[in-house]
């Protein structure tokens, strides 16, 4: 027997378990449905449905503009979007869904992961996104992985000691309320754990626990059935990194306010040679969201020039600390590093409200935070966050009305 006929007849074995959808509505499986060695692989998503497998709630449709909250009434996160830098979680949608580039042209970012994912058939994509593969390493970084310690970065720890030692850096740079902040990674590897997908399922997406068990049982079978996912360490299940204050999730309880790591986001800058610099520079960039947080600089209302603002703002607080002298201390070869980093995660949505500006935008702002560290008279000061803040409000017309090109 076949590795395929074998992995479809557990499969059929499995969702031929009947439960109750989330909206109460029992749906009997189609037992018209034979197995054969293509059946995983061709129209998978509509199999799996017709055999009673309940919708996931969360998907990549939701509005991303929106905060992360609690909604009491379903019992689980709604809508589950972040505080700051969905332009991440953007850039997957894009991969996924073959979206037109915009105007900004690919960045070399772009490039990387659409030659990681060149190999992935509509089926892969497909089939990922119905069990919410996408979404279960970065949900159970955010509910469970509520503590600094023992935290391991990157897929094989290479980059524990430089984020550990950034952190507490960061902390001591600036001057903000910062000992309740918890440095957290997020893997891609967890999707192995069958204990850990089932209590993601339940916790975060609320599903039954039977429900849950069975999702735990096809998110197996599919890292087996296809090699493309990489048993979970593909880099687009954590592509991402993003900062998040504190909220009370009545399942697990209050959650410290975070700033999650993903291991793909790391992987994906280490490829294009950035890893002496990257991990360092997109951490002091989710440390300045929550300098942020603290100040009160965000909008009530999210609109692409108020998240432009954060994000330009984020990345010159990035700057002045990898510039400074009592900060990373980083020389002018490895500041025009970090530069090409911030380029390279730069848009030009400029209608959407997670705009965070254009790459040329987004490295005049770096550009000009290290400027304020290597030009100060006083080389062994430290600007505080409100003084910081102040000097940013002044020039942020100055970086908004850079062109979209070199001219």
């Amino acid at each position: 027997m076949t590795n395929t006929k074998k992995i479809n007849q557990q499969l059929l074995a499995i969702l031929a378990i009947p439960f109750l959808l989330l909206t109460a509505c029992e749906v009997q499986p189609d037992e018209t449905i034979t197995p054969n060695e293509s059946e995983f692989a061709a129209n998978s998503k509509d199999k799996l449905i017709t055999k009673g497998l309940p919708p996931l709630p969360f998907n990549f449709e939701i509005d991303m503009g929106k905060n992360l909250n609690f909604n009491s009434e379903s019992g689980r996160l709604s809508p589950l979007t972040f505080d700051t830098d969905p332009q991440y979680r953007e850039m997957v949608k894009t991969a996924i869904s073959a979206v037109e580039p915009t105007a900004c042209g690919d960045t070399d970012l772009n490039i990387w992961l659409d030659d990681e994912l060149s190999d992935w058939t509509n089926n892969a994509f497909g089939d990922a996104d119905f069990l919410a593969l996408f979404d279960l390493p970065t949900y159970h970084a955010l509910v469970f992985e509520n503590s600094s310690a023992g935290q391991s970065f990157g897929k094989n720890g290479e980059y524990t000691q430089s984020l550990t030692k950034t952190f507490k850096d960061l902390k001591r740079f600036w001057n903000i309320e910062s000992a309740e902040i918890v440095l957290a990674a997020m893997h891609g590897n967890m999707l192995t754990d069958r204990e850990k997908v089932v209590n993601t399922y339940q916790t975060a997406f609320g599903l039954p626990e039977a429900a849950a068990k069975n999702y735990a049982d096809i998110v197996d079978l599919v890292l087996d059935f296809y090699p493309q996912y990489r048993n979970g360490d593909h880099p687009i299940f954590t592509f991402n990194a993003f900062a998040q204050r504190s909220f009370l999730f009545p399942p697990v309880g209050v959650i410290p306010s975070k700033i999650i790591m993903g291991d793909g986001i790391l992987e994906a800058y280490s490829a294009l040679g950035f890893e002496d610099v990257a991990p360092q520079a997109i951490l002091a960039h989710e440390f300045g969201h929550h300098i942020q947080f603290q100040l009160g600089l965000f909008p009530a209302v999210r609109t692409p020039e108020g998240t432009r603002r954060t994000e330009l703002m984020a990345d010159a607080y990035s700057a002045y600390y990898l510039s400074h002298s009592r900060g990373a201390t980083m020389q002018w070869k490895r500041v025009q590093k970090f530069l090409e980093v911030f380029f390279n995660i730069g848009d030009c949505g400029f209608a959407s409200n997670g705009h965070h500006g254009t790459p040329l935008q987004r490295m005049a702002a770096a550009e000009w935070g290290y400027e304020v560290a290597n030009s100060a008279k006083k080389q062994g000061k430290i600007l505080t966050s409100e003084e910081f803040t102040i000097l940013f409000e002044a020039k942020l017309p100055e970086f908004v009305a850079v062109p979209l090109t070199v001219q």
